[in-house]
């Protein structure tokens, strides 16, 4: 066994004994396996042609004054009279040189800093559902109350590695203050990096004006080392509003990476065939990238994937499709040509967290990691078409990253995991449960499940007979009951309460 993997091992087994739940560590993950590619050169190429031939003839509205002034003076063409912009396929190409190919996001616990782009492969929860769910409560609204345990389930799950803005959404705190309470609560029930909402300028700056006070630096030092990334979704078809831009330009002008996702379900806010909603996500992307460039060359950029399908007898969206996992790697193909990190992400179209929910996640997620995702997003929670943040669904979404992950590392083939010695000890006919190669692994020799359970029938049945969702239910209750939240200096708590106190008393964010 390798110095490397016998750490690895170690570390295995001293989770597993710890108090909670038996998980596998932390890993910053890497993915070396080849990327799959779904189209070849030539078709690649056609779909940027496209994409270019879309910016540049039919271009894309921005609907925020300042953000049209930047792009006429750094060479755009604005359409007279509207909030249309063309592009240059030449000042596209020119511009988007200057996105990082890869960079870190520095978190509270540098222990958990992440590195985006390459290879690197990080798994975020749920984001943004106005509803939340669990077996014991049923469906309800978005809370406060609910927010802060799915982000303490989140804190508590080691593959879990950043959170996603909002886990749930929590509708019961006010609109203009909402975003302080959010953000207090994540800075102090996690460590793991986590993102605010591109919804105006107002709530970027509150954002990193506490992730400076959590980190103990000033925000220029922040901005030489990032530690928030927010999403910008495009308005699809072929539009940037207002509150995006205006997110979008605060986050730029801080040196904190920027997520441009576009929305494009194919029959709906895409035409009808995937390739068409590929050449209209890469030319929605390309698009709000270079503006990205103008605002502040160099800042870190992901190149947002998630094109899907909706179903053509209701027009609900469909995800976890045949579709969908195509219109991933294909995605991650146009990343790597311009030599952006990706995003995709683990969506699923169930009501229920039964086998539906389990098999569009693994198709959407063999899409995201094989498409060489660099951040996937709803990658522990999501259900509904992102309607519901589950409980249940986090905890076996867990079990699929986590199997991932350990399907991520590297074999084994050194002269002892060959294991020579070991059938020249055991011998024609015989067995190897008490050879001395497996008696120095029996603990650590395979992965070790979260939550399945491999019990045969009987044994299953006088245990309670449980499903899975079921056994979730327990798990993710066991993990919050033991939860303890991670240190954090007192001093820093105090101006974090007080920033909070100072916002809350301005009124917040202004409505408009």
């Amino acid at each position: 066994m390798s110095r490397e993997a016998a750490r690895e091992a170690r570390g295995r087994r001293n989770t597993r004994q710890a108090k909670g739940l038996k998980q596998l560590p932390w890993r910053n993950n890497q993915n070396n396996y080849d990327p799959i590619r779904v189209v070849s050169a030539d078709q690649l190429e056609a779909i940027h042609q496209t994409s270019l031939r879309i910016l540049s003839e039919l271009g894309i509205e921005f609907l925020e004054e300042n953000a049209l002034r930047i792009l006429k003076e750094n060479g755009a063409e604005v359409i007279p009279g509207t909030q249309r912009v063309r592009f240059d396929p030449a000042l596209v190409m020119e511009r988007i040189k200057t996105v990082p190919k890869t960079f870190k996001l520095h978190a509270r616990n540098p222990a958990h800093d992440l590195t985006f782009g390459a290879n690197h492969i990080n798994f975020g929860s749920v984001a943004s559902a106005p509803n939340v769910s669990d077996l014991d409560k049923g469906r309800r609204p978005g809370n406060f109350e609910d927010y802060c345990n799915l982000v303490r389930l989140a804190q508590t799950l080691n593959v879990v590695q950043f959170l996603g803005g909002y886990p749930v959404e929590p509708a019961d705190l006010p609109p203009s203050t909402r975003h302080l309470d959010s953000h207090y609560a994540a800075i102090t029930l996690s460590d793991k990096i986590w993102h605010p909402y591109s919804l105006g300028n107002e709530r970027i700056e509150d954002a990193i004006e506490m992730m400076a006070i959590a980190r103990g630096i000033s925000k220029e030092q922040l901005a030489k080392e990032p530690s928030v990334f927010s999403i910008v979704n495009s308005n699809s078809p072929l539009r940037l509003d207002t509150p995006m831009l205006q997110g979008l330009q605060a986050m730029a002008k801080a040196g904190q990476p920027v997520v441009l996702t576009p929305f494009t379900l194919s029959g709906a806010m895409a035409p009808a065939t995937i390739a068409a909603a590929l050449a209209q996500q890469n030319a929605e992307a390309l698009a709000g990238i270079v503006f990205i460039q103008m605002v502040n060359p160099g800042v870190p950029c992901v190149y947002g994937g998630f094109t899907s399908n909706v179903d053509m007898k209701t027009g609900a969206p469909a995800f976890g499709t045949p579709e969908y996992t195509r219109a991933a790697m294909a995605g991650g193909q146009l990343a790597r040509k311009y030599g952006f990190p990706y995003r995709s992400s683990n969506a699923c179209a169930a009501n229920a967290v039964d086998a539906q929910a389990a098999y569009e996640s693994e198709m959407s997620l063999w899409g995201a990691v094989m498409g060489h995702a660099n951040l996937i997003l709803h990658a522990a929670g999501w259900m509904e078409g992102g309607l519901v943040a589950s409980f249940e669904k986090m905890v076996v979404d867990a079990e699929m990253i986590q199997s991932i992950t350990e399907f991520l590392q590297p074999l084994d083939t050194s002269e002892d995991a060959l294991g020579f010695e070991a059938m020249k000890e055991v011998g024609p006919g015989g067995h190897f449960f008490g050879a001395a190669h497996t008696l120095a692994r029996y603990e650590t020799a395979f992965y070790s499940p979260l939550l399945s359970d491999w019990r045969n029938y009987e044994t299953w049945r006088l245990a309670g007979a449980q499903d899975t969702a079921t056994r979730a239910n327990g798990l993710w209750k066991q993990a919050l009951a033991e939860f303890e939240a991670p240190a954090l200096d007192p001093a820093i708590d105090d101006q974090l309460k007080d920033f909070v106190a100072r916002r809350k008393a301005e009124g917040g964010v202004k409505q408009t």
